[in-house]
């Protein structure tokens, strides 16, 4: 297969000091094994790569399998993330351990749920989490609702970058709101990144066509038949869109419009 070039290399969205030209930010859990984590993350092109600390082995049990040796730190940067967390307290313990076990990391993916049937996220707990972290010098990522306000509330906490939901964690529904991610795009100072409920490739491009920085998926590609292959697709999509973002679309019409012109030439 043919390997897509990516948009221009000055074409970088940068978190805090850092900048990336993958927008295609993946996750690794819910993977057949460490092998297939590899290979679908190599399929992917990514550069940033979440790991849930609370649920995944970096090196805290020694002797079990270490997800580091199948996503290498020197070689991809790692996005811990609170995944499992229900309180500021426990979100803000899981950051503080996965700087400890990152040699001082402090780039993290904040997410604070509110209950375990929907994983929305608590709001409340998300903010009062965000700030703290912040002052304790993170650079934080922050899952949220497609709330508008929520967000820029969120980037004057000072978080680095805002992750709004499409639809549930896991669900596979694509964007339901279009006009709220749009609205959190039009309004931000900071990356925003659709963040939960990807399903297929149209879901990502669309994100980026709607104006996204980014796109963070796992499930969509994990519970794919061949996950390596969607990773690959997801890979396209997000190149896809957003380089018709930056083409900028037609204006639609409610109405035909011939493809060719109608004047100018007569025949008889």
């Amino acid at each position: 297969m043919n390997p897509v070039a990516a948009p221009d290399t000055a074409d970088t969205f940068r978190v805090g000091d850092r900048h990336f030209s993958s927008r295609l930010l993946v996750g690794t859990g819910k993977y057949r094994d460490l092998e297939q984590t590899r290979l679908a993350i190599e399929a992917s092109g990514a550069e940033i790569v979440t790991v849930a600390i609370r649920r995944t082995n970096i090196g805290q049990t020694p002797g079990e399998p270490n997800l580091l040796d199948a996503v290498p730190p020197g070689r991809y940067t790692l996005l811990p993330n609170t995944a499992g967390c229900y309180t500021a307290e426990e979100a803000i313990r899981t950051c503080r351990l996965a700087r400890e076990l990152l040699d001082g990391h402090n780039l993290v993916k904040l997410e604070v749920l509110g209950d375990k049937k929907t994983l929305y996220p608590d709001v409340f707990q998300t903010l009062s989490a965000a700030e703290t972290l912040v002052a304790e010098g993170f650079d934080v990522m922050v899952y949220t609702t497609d709330d508008p306000l929520l967000a820029r509330r969120l980037e004057e906490a000072g978080c680095k970058a805002v992750m709004p939901l499409a639809a549930p964690i896991g669900s596979g529904l694509g964007i339901q709101n279009r006009y709220n991610i749009r609205e959190i795009v039009e309004n931000a100072q900071v990356p925003v990144l659709v963040d939960a409920g990807v399903g297929t490739a149209s879901d990502a491009a669309i994100a980026m066509e709607l104006g996204c920085d980014g796109v963070l998926m796992n499930t969509a590609i994990a519970a794919a038949r061949d996950p390596v292959l969607m990773a690959d697709a997801m890979r396209h999509a997000i190149i896809a869109g957003r380089l018709s973002y930056l083409a900028g679309r037609m204006t639609p019409r409610r109405h035909a419009s011939a493809s060719s012109p109608e004047t100018g030439y007569f025949f008889t």
